[in-house]
């Protein structure tokens, strides 16, 4: 079985690492008759895409950046980062692998089979966030009037700038992309027209506390996807370094041992073969690892100058606030 994690530490660019792997991967895919591993191919071909032909993002960012101005102008109090990145490889890979693995394990427990090749083909053409943006808010105490309570006021800013946000980027080549109903909004502060397109972390809380608005939309320029994220300076970090960074880790985990144990080995190779794959990547000890502008300490301590392991940034804005710097460029 062809593996990321072989290819982890020769030195090579990230760049370098992708091609490699595409093209042993096709080789084997092709030689095994492996239809999904040829999805695979395909999945990371269009991150490979992405790091060879940016120019599109430069386009892309400067019309996400207008977004940016606008805020500036609208919620002169707020202070407010704007951040954009295409998805790391290794968290690309851990889920593609992870999306075989959840719904191959889904459809075996109701069904108590496994699901037609074509259908699990179908299902991986899903992804929409290879190319993120997050914008994160701050209210600062020092503009809260009396009486007034910061998460309260912060939440008014946070579905204000979401119910603004469709309606601005369409004007920019962007359309926005339904949710089919996953995570619909139940909160009153967001606006009818604006439901259908967000998926709403906020209006129903997780287990691990995460909290965040996701909307995708389609560039018609670039011809791409893409999703935006936002949340208050609160949320961001529980994601990031808080309980639903963690806890989601641990969680998964647990259900994947648990999947793992509910499908007898051998059955069925796109699922041995995809948690292989997520259980190498999670045992990664990445100060080992030898790739071109990566260093880590530990898994904890990284310096990822290439968007291995966090991602590659396309773009970043902060806003401090008009009170704090007057300059909005």
């Amino acid at each position: 079985m062809i593996t990321l994690n072989d290819y982890l530490y020769s030195g090579d660019t990230v760049l370098k690492i992708l091609q490699n792997y595409i093209e042993d991967l096709r080789k084997d895919a092709k030689k095994n008759h492996n239809e999904i591993d040829l999805i695979h191919c395909n999945f990371l071909i269009q991150i490979k895409e992405l790091l060879e032909h940016n120019d599109f993002l430069t386009a892309q960012s400067q019309k996400i950046r207008e977004f940016y101005k606008y805020m500036t102008h609208e919620y002169p109090f707020l202070a407010f980062t704007v951040k954009g990145r295409i998805k790391s490889l290794i968290r690309a890979e851990e889920k593609f692998n992870g999306y075989i693995v959840e719904y191959i394990y889904d459809y075996y427990i109701k069904n108590g089979t496994y699901p037609p090749i074509a259908e699990l083909k179908n299902k991986l053409s899903c992804f929409r966030d290879l190319i993120a943006y997050r914008i994160v808010i701050s209210l600062p105490k020092c503009h809260l009037k009396p009486g007034e309570y910061r998460e309260t006021e912060e939440l008014k800013y946070l579905y204000d700038i979401a119910n603004r946000l469709p309606g601005f980027l369409e004007e920019q080549g962007f359309t926005a992309e339904p949710a089919n109903g996953v995570k619909i909004s139940h909160s009153e502060l967001m606006d009818e027209f604006a439901k259908p397109y967000y998926r709403d972390y906020i209006s129903e809380k997780k287990d691990s506390d995460y909290q965040s608005l996701h909307i995708t939309f389609y560039d018609n320029s670039s011809r791409s996807y893409l999703e935006v994220q936002i949340r208050t300076k609160d949320m961001d970090d529980v994601a990031e370094i808080g309980a639903a960074n963690h806890l989601g880790y641990e969680k998964k985990q647990e259900s994947e041992r648990a999947r793992r144990d509910a499908i007898p080995q051998g059955e069925c190779r796109y699922f041995d073969d995809a948690y292989e794959r997520g259980i190498r990547l999670q045992k990664l000890d990445l100060s080992k690892l030898d790739v071109n502008m990566f260093a880590a300490v530990n898994n904890s301590l990284i310096n990822d100058g290439c968007g291995l392991y966090r991602g590659r940034l396309i773009l970043p804005y902060e806003h401090l606030s008009r009170f704090q710097n007057d300059l909005i460029d």
